[in-house]
């Protein structure tokens, strides 16, 4: 039977944190503003994700050591005005199939029910598929409450425009079954590439929302970081792709 497997890294007491989701996907916008928050906040990883439903598949750096497809839980504690405590999911991954989907997020959803999450947040982007002349942040919720929330911090709402795909919607709705209230904040962005500006712009208004301060001015050297990682990994993709592909004559090859 196929199973997703958390391993635990440190046992932590935890005061209800609020939880925070944000895995690889549109602009990697919500992954970059998350990285970014765990870095300037001091976060400690307390446990890796492992599951039969990431790719098949492992990263190779530069030195020819592999990365394992993983996602990560961090946590924070005593953080703002209010002296919350937080529980951060980022990763370099998510599941591949619906069913995937469901399935991980089912499970991690019982592992952080076990801190007594009752609030969360999931980040991301929304794709224009246009240059986004001022950064806009849009927002949808479980509820009036989150809605009227979204609104004190300027968030624009977004209705009847579609779902939220992936991890960042299913959290929301599967959450909500366990009376868990959330919230998905997505920032616009052309979609083509890394978006360090959409990324700032959610991490401002989560900012506002949970009464904590983050500077960002290191978000730019962020994503340039992040923006190599990717290159390299999609030039490794494509050379893949070209040794698999079937040679032409050369007389053939640019015809048309």
């Amino acid at each position: 039977m196929l199973k997703t497997k958390i391993k635990i890294l440190e046992e932590v007491s935890l005061d209800n944190p609020v939880f925070i989701e944000a895995l690889p996907g549109i602009g990697h916008v919500g992954k970059l503003a998350a990285d970014h928050l765990i870095d300037e906040l001091g976060a400690t990883k307390f446990a890796e994700v492992y599951s039969p439903y990431f790719p098949p598949q492992v990263y190779v750096d530069e030195d020819g050591l592999i990365e394992n497809m993983v996602n990560e839980f961090y946590y924070l504690k005593n953080q703002g005005e209010d002296e919350k405590d937080f529980i951060i999911l980022v990763g370099n991954t998510q599941g591949v199939s619906p069913e995937g989907q469901y399935a991980i997020c089912n499970d991690l959803l019982d592992f952080i029910e076990d801190y007594n999450v009752s609030e969360l947040f999931t980040l991301g982007g929304l794709a224009t598929g246009q240059p986004v002349e001022k950064p806009i942040v849009y927002g949808a919720a479980t509820d009036e409450d989150k809605i009227d929330l979204l609104k004190s911090v300027d968030v624009e709402i977004r209705s009847a425009d579609g779902g939220i795909i992936g991890a960042s919607g299913l959290f929301l709705g599967l959450g909500q079954l366990r009376d868990m209230s959330g919230a998905c904040l997505m920032g616009a962005t052309p979609g083509y590439f890394i978006d360090p500006e959409a990324a700032e712009a959610i991490l401002n208004k989560l900012s506002a929302i949970l009464k904590i301060e983050v500077n960002t001015d290191k978000l730019e050297e962020r994503a340039e970081e992040t923006r190599q990682i990717l290159s390299k990994a999609q030039q490794r993709e494509q050379e893949v792709l070209n040794r698999s592909m079937p040679q032409q004559d050369d007389d053939l090859r640019y015809i048309g």
